[in-house]
């Protein structure tokens, strides 16, 4: 095997940075791409701190994709079930996220024709599993060199964070409003929100806000805009000291939780879905779900819809401040599990793993 053929989007959005990261193992282990960028943009102005040699490479493999393209040669998709029937070779394994419990015809059509589908988590690969589909595997991802501990002091109040994208199954409404009723307005503590959506306009994101919050203005609350570069991100991660972003009720990994666990910080994680292949009582504040609700929002996911199908989990307000509390009497003891998680998941391992499939 000369030459993968690897099509996947580069850009600032979850799926564009473990893109790069995939890209970037391959290139320390001297395998060779022919690279297809989805959407047939590549946008690396996030990765501040990559290589010029590795940028180089990156584009370098996509300006010779064809020069290299052979029908021998196998190809490896990172992108969503949705739009996942071109290919660039005959032979294709798609690496997806999947978040959802109820896997459609048509999703379960799309995994079928690949020649192999790897999804992110445990979770979603049993889910298709018993669903009826065969040709499927798990290989999770893992922490972005990127992130890294700075050693610097931040706030001198505790800085709780909550970091993803505004959604109904990420319960971003939800968290603001318990997070305001009980810490709101006292400046012990702080809340800080880096919750932009970019497929949500401005002034229906401030519209959101304002009803999750009630109508009400909070100076312990601080809102950022969207941060561009990822060592802006990491800043934020090592000023965080408890994540909320765990409490999401649908997942295909997580990675602001699990980034924050990674640093040693403590995250509450809601003990569900992808949440389940790394976050642990020793590592997280666990709390179980209290339910299941319709995942539908009307915006990224909609009832009858060929895709993304289902129900998200839910937890309780007392079970909510149960988790703050145990939380707040740890944040003074460094996160000896979560430094550990580094070792067991890491791109390397990721992306030696997927070459190890591929050549099978």
């Amino acid at each position: 095997m000369e030459y993968i053929n690897f099509s996947a989007p580069i850009n600032s959005l979850s799926f564009g940075n473990v893109s790069f990261n995939m890209l970037r193992e391959f290139h320390k282990l001297g395998q060779k791409i022919s690279f297809f960028p989805i959407g047939d943009k590549i946008d690396m102005s996030a990765f501040d701190r990559a290589s010029p040699e590795l940028k180089d490479w990156i584009s370098q493999s996509y300006n010779d994709r064809l020069l290299n393209l052979s029908a021998d040669n196998p190809s490896l998709k990172m992108w969503h079930l949705n739009s996942s029937e071109s290919r660039v070779g005959p032979r294709q394994i798609l690496y997806t996220f999947y978040e959802c419990n109820k896997p459609t015809l048509s999703e379960k059509n799309l995994c079928n024709t690949q020649d192999l589908t790897i999804f992110s988590s445990s979770y979603a690969r049993d889910t298709f599993s018993e669903s009826g589909c065969k040709n499927i595997d798990y290989v999770p991802i893992g922490l972005d060199p990127d992130v890294f501990q700075t050693g610097r002091d931040y706030l001198d109040r505790i800085n709780f964070g909550l970091v993803g994208k505004f959604e109904k199954r990420k319960h971003t409404a939800r968290i603001l409003k318990l997070w305001a009723e009980k810490y709101g307005n006292n400046m012990d503590y702080q809340l800080t929100c880096c919750v932009h959506n970019p497929f949500i306009k401005d002034d229906q994101m401030k519209l959101l806000i304002l009803q999750a919050l009630d109508g009400k203005i909070y100076k312990n609350i601080n809102f950022l805009n969207r941060l561009a570069t990822n060592s802006e991100m990491n800043e934020l991660y090592n000023a965080i000291d408890i994540n909320l972003s765990g409490l999401s009720g649908a997942e295909g990994w997580n990675l602001p939780a699990f980034n924050s666990t990674c640093l040693g910080k403590w995250s509450i994680v809601l003990n569900c879905t992808s949440h389940k292949d790394w976050a642990n009582k020793d590592n997280s504040i666990v709390v179980n779900p209290s339910g299941e609700e319709d995942i539908y929002d009307g915006i990224f996911f909609q009832e009858g819809q060929p895709f993304n199908q289902g129900t998200y989990y839910t937890f309780s307000d007392e079970d909510f401040y149960k988790a703050t509390e145990k939380a707040l009497s740890k944040v003074d003891q460094e996160n000896t599990s979560g430094l550990k998680l580094k070792d067991k998941f890491n791109y390397e391992k990721t992306v030696k793993k997927l070459i190890e499939i591929i050549k099978q």
